[in-house]
């Protein structure tokens, strides 16, 4: 079963640690890790991490595209580059070491080109005909239209495959009207799909089924962080718990997410499997640090866990 992922605003991500962090101060970094970083690019990495093989179809531009392509590549990961004029941006995380908080610097993505992000959407319809499973996931560069994720999602049913979307704002609402086979919302997210400003926990259940009967998807995955997950589908309705780890970063934990949940639809798990699947990848996700991602022991070690508790 083929996975392609596609990564509209892909970023290389730097990360460091400090002694701790003092305004007016030179602050002397340890030496800094580099990782490919962003939505798609994420989940691809996870799932070679996992033992998986997916597609990973990516923007990218001048310097920090060739370091991209090459730590992609020493991971092992199987890429389809779409080029663009702009560089692609950098992100900087660092870790104040006297109290283990995380600082994370998110920068603008390179603007992208109408030429540019219709050609991607070309070189995706090719890659669609032999994909079984898509993942759009990320938010969009400056200069693509909202609705991309929503054209992606109208190539995919044309060609019978699987389209999972995970971004957020106008760009999931579109997506999500023109109807997906799998969101993984946030409550934020689920308020946001709702009409909602804010959503309890006695009306999370009932606003998902609504997802499915309005036909914005076939399954709703929604991520409750430390509290785990809860699936709805017309067969469904299951609470997955997370469990409790020594965190270390969180980085990449909902990318991690979709990764085990999208390899285990491709090897035809029950969809509380590829739930259970997907909470222990992000959980032990949260356990390296920087964007490491998830390691496959700890995930299968948690899932284990997981599969006794529901």
């Amino acid at each position: 079963m083929k996975i392609v992922t596609l990564t509209m605003n892909p970023a290389l991500d730097k990360s460091s640690k400090v002694d701790s962090i003092r305004p007016d101060s030179k602050l002397r970094c340890e030496a800094p890790t580099y990782q490919p970083g962003g939505g798609g690019i994420n989940v691809s990495r996870a799932i070679h991490k996992l033992g998986g093989e997916s597609v990973c179809s990516y923007l990218a531009g001048g310097p920090n595209a060739d370091i991209m392509k090459q730590l992609l590549q020493d991971e092992g990961v199987k890429q389809h580059i779409i080029d663009i004029e702009n560089w692609t941006r950098e992100n900087f995380t660092v870790v104040d070491k006297g109290n283990n908080q995380q600082y994370r610097f998110g920068m603008p993505g390179a603007e992208v080109s109408e030429k540019e992000w219709q050609q991607t959407l070309k070189e995706m319809e090719d890659l669609c005909k032999e994909a079984d499973y898509v993942v759009g996931s990320g938010s969009l560069p400056p200069g693509a239209p909202q609705d991309f994720w929503a054209r992606l999602a109208r190539i995919a049913k044309n060609n019978d495959a699987r389209y999972i979307v995970d971004t957020s704002g106008d760009a999931l609402e579109l997506a999500a009207e023109e109807g997906v086979y799998l969101l993984k919302p946030n409550l934020g997210e689920l308020g946001s799909l709702s009409k909602k400003d804010s959503v309890t926990a006695m009306e999370q259940e009932e606003l998902a089924r609504k997802l499915i009967s309005d036909k914005m998807a076939e399954v709703v995955v929604v991520s409750m962080g430390p509290q785990g997950a809860m699936l709805i589908s017309n067969d469904d309705m299951i609470y997955v718990p997370a469990p409790t780890v020594h965190k270390k970063s969180t980085v990449g934990a909902g990318d991690s997410m979709v990764a085990g949940m999208v390899l285990s639809l491709s090897q035809g798990k029950a969809l509380r499997e590829v739930v259970a699947f997907g909470v222990a990848s992000g959980t032990a996700a949260t356990m390296n640090e920087g964007t490491g991602l998830c390691k496959k022991e700890d995930t299968e070690s948690l899932f284990q866990w997981i599969l006794t508790k529901i």
